[in-house]
């Protein structure tokens, strides 16, 4: 959770409301998100430079991406690309899902419709999070 959280400190805070910053860590440091973790309600997928993780992935419902985080310095290298296309076949063929959703911040919007999400509805604000809901078809990851 470091990772996320220094990654939207960097990133991502300077697009929300001090009322999201504060939910966002909240959110990030509270037991009851590792407990979900331990209980199987989030999946948590890493991407490794050696033995440093430099990305991570969660996902929520076995079908919504909830977190994904890279290393500043890792940007622009494809890790997240990486982590979005691995979770997507994973979820089209583990899960037999045809859907992946995601809450998009404002500083990721454009990587997602770059990996073909489309956007379900206008950005909204919940909690001082502010998001699009996007999805994508995941049918041609399937083996």
């Amino acid at each position: 959770m470091e990772l996320a959280w220094d990654t939207f400190v960097k990133f991502d805070a300077p697009d929300y409301s001090q009322e999201g910053i504060d939910n966002f860590h909240k959110f990030v440091t509270d037991d009851n998100l590792r407990k979900m973790f331990v209980a199987g309600n989030y999946q948590l997928f890493v991407a490794k430079d050696e033995d440093r993780c430099v990305g991570m992935l969660s996902l929520r419902e076995r079908k919504h991406i909830s977190l994904l985080f890279v290393d500043a310095a890792y940007h622009h290298n494809g890790v997240a690309s990486a982590l979005v296309h691995f979770v997507a076949s994973y979820v089209a063929n583990e899960e037999g899902l045809d859907k992946l959703t995601v809450n998009a911040s404002p500083y990721a919007v454009g990587f997602y419709h770059r990996r073909g999400f489309r956007d379900l509805g206008q950005e909204a604000v919940a909690d001082g999070i502010r998001f699009t809901p996007m999805e994508l078809d995941i049918g041609r990851y399937r083996r």
